[in-house]
């Protein structure tokens, strides 16, 4: 045994059952606690590996008979937004993205709760309450903030109260030593004119950019899955492979 070797984090294997994305096959995770005092460094580490943090667990797939997921990361300094990418910061101007601590709040769970009925109502989250979400947000260890998306408060007259914007988006982010994860992010559903997961990942490209570092990592990408397809249009991008990360 290395003097180093207790620091080494132990995996586990979760048992298999059905996967959500590709039909007929079975999905298997192996996955970790984030912990203790290098909970940070080991989520750079396994982040970089291909791991997605829910929690205080990091983890990926490990599934016997499929390679389906890849985790994706974009190119921050390379990437140019497309004509229809334009549109949509346009189509969004009157949204004040604000970064926030990682507590959770009513309204934020509305969005949450509305964005899962909508869009993940057969999904493995739709269960989750308000107690739920809570955790989601405020169990970690790690550096992450929230960012929220208000509608801008309007111009106060004389006499009038003024108003807290609208909130329409959240995302749960991590700082990484080399980029920005986005761990999940919800929005209104009912505001499709406003492409606002679109619009969500352009603030966290230009975020990652201004904060001088390289990528932005939107985890796993499916083939063939209608609901991980916008994952591919922020290119250029790197693909997780068995030799490395490369450019797709």
């Amino acid at each position: 045994m290395t003097k180093h070797s207790r620091d080494l984090p132990q995996f586990f294997m979760t048992r298999p059952s059905p996967c959500p994305y590709v039909v007929g096959q079975m999905e298997r995770k192996i996955f970790t606690h984030l912990g203790g005092s290098d909970a940070a460094g080991l989520n750079d580490i396994l982040t970089q590996s291909g791991f997605r943090r829910s929690q205080s667990i990091a983890y990926r797939p490990s599934c016997e008979t499929c390679q389906a997921c890849i985790s994706v990361r974009v190119l921050v300094d390379e990437f140019r937004p497309t004509r229809n990418m334009k549109r949509v910061r346009k189509a969004n101007t009157d949204l004040v993205p604000t970064r926030v601590s990682p507590e959770p709040s009513s309204d934020q769970y509305s969005i949450f709760r509305a964005y899962l009925d909508a869009r993940h109502s057969d999904g493995g989250m739709a269960d989750m309450t308000i107690f739920d979400y809570a955790l989601m947000v405020e169990d970690t260890s790690i550096d992450t903030h929230l960012i929220e998306y208000r509608l801008r408060e309007p111009i106060m007259l004389e006499n009038e109260v003024r108003k807290s914007g609208e909130l329409l988006g959240v995302s749960l982010t991590d700082q990484l030593e080399d980029g920005l994860s986005m761990v999940y992010s919800f929005f209104e559903p009912e505001c499709p004119e406003r492409s606002l997961g679109t619009y969500m990942i352009l603030d966290h490209i230009e975020r990652t950019r201004r904060l001088g570092l390289p990528y932005l990592y939107l985890g796993f990408w499916v083939e063939g899955s209608d609901k991980m397809d916008y994952k591919t249009r922020f290119r250029p991008q790197q693909h997780l492979t068995p030799s490395g990360w490369a450019k797709a």
